[in-house]
């Protein structure tokens, strides 16, 4: 299964059979609204506190995902989620609710493929038949907590990007119909002694590139095996400094072929300044948009590299740099070998 320094390939190839996206008022408005499984019109979701809402998010796109397959609560084995929340809170809180045995995750926004490739490792060494996996964001929670609340309204760079309110989850069995998770490769934590927590996207970069090279060396490719390299939330200012150590590097990627979600989710004209973040932005874009475009056979693989940022509002009041992450998966569909 390990092949070079950190990349697992699954020779049984678990399949997504069914995935869950859930969005709120913003994204309603957003560029891939229809890939939503469903959209909310207000932030609160009827809750009394973001942190509340961002439970229900998680919980409803586990919900949806189950429901598309037919499967009862009963019948899954794992959940491995989390979330940008003190401690995970809102997941752990969320998993009351799903009741299926659960391992909290902590990547930040690297935490949809973190997941993934972790659940496709248990599924494809028999150690489950139905597994969920997902994450989600709310802005205003997300916000409160690493930057400033909204009845602040403080100013911001351009550099700085846009919180998703969302959530994404996919479920993930040894058998059925669906892509396949071919492979997976663990990123390592990448400081490149940046501070600024309003410019994550240039602060992410060079871990997704660490990782995305670490994948094409240890399974022994080229880029062009993949019709879609996607990042995580790089956003445009992260895209840019991605895009310029890929060609220092010697690999030439169009910019159909090497895309970031954060760059996606939102049309212009939306103030989202650099582009889109958070624990769904990746995972709603991923489960959502980008599988549906490969059900309809707009390409058949595909490298999914979520980027993260592992700081804290503590380490950041403790003046420390901004060590970061990305893992990277690959999924095919259609008839690819």
């Amino acid at each position: 299964m390990l092949k070079g320094h950190r990349t697992w390939v699954f020779e049984n190839k678990p399949v997504i059979i069914s995935t869950g996206t859930v969005g709120g008022p913003f994204e309603a408005n957003g560029r891939i609204a229809e890939d939503f499984d469903l959209l909310h019109g207000d932030l609160w979701l009827g809750q009394d506190s973001y942190e509340k809402a961002q439970k229900v998010l998680f919980e409803e796109s586990c919900q949806k995902a189950m429901e598309k397959a037919n499967i009862q609560k009963e019948d899954v084995q794992f959940i491995l989620a989390g979330d940008l929340i003190n401690q995970i809170t809102s997941t752990s809180f969320a998993c009351r609710t799903l009741e299926a045995p659960y391992l909290g995750l902590f990547g930040a926004c690297s935490t949809s493929m973190e997941g993934l490739a972790m659940g496709a490792f248990i599924v494809n060494s028999k150690g489950a038949k139905y597994l969920l996996t997902g994450t989600a964001s709310h802005n205003t929670a997300v916000e409160k907590q690493f930057r400033y609340p909204t009845e602040y309204g403080g100013q911001k760079p351009p550099t700085a990007q846009w919180t998703v309110t969302g959530a994404g989850s996919a479920l993930l069995s040894d058998q059925g119909e669906g892509p396949r998770v071919t492979s997976a490769t663990i990123g390592k934590v990448i400081d490149m002694g940046l501070t600024d927590p309003f410019n994550m996207g240039g602060a992410m970069a060079p871990a997704a590139i660490d990782t995305i090279e670490a994948h094409l060396r240890d399974m022994e490719i080229d880029p062009s095996y993949y019709d879609l390299i996607v990042t995580g939330d790089l956003g445009s200012i992260g895209h840019e400094i991605a895009l310029d150590l890929l060609k220092k590097h010697g690999f030439l990627l169009n910019a159909e072929q090497f895309q970031d979600c954060g760059m996606m989710i939102y049309r212009e004209g939306q103030p989202v300044l650099a582009g889109a973040s958070g624990c769904g932005c990746s995972a709603t874009v991923v489960y959502g948009h980008l599988l549906n475009r490969m059900k309809k056979g707009e390409f058949k693989r595909m490298l999914v590299v979520a980027t993260g940022a592992l700081l804290s509002p503590l380490t950041f009041q403790q003046n420390e740099t901004i060590p970061c992450i990305a893992h990277a998966v690959s999924i095919e569909y259609g008839g690819a070998e």
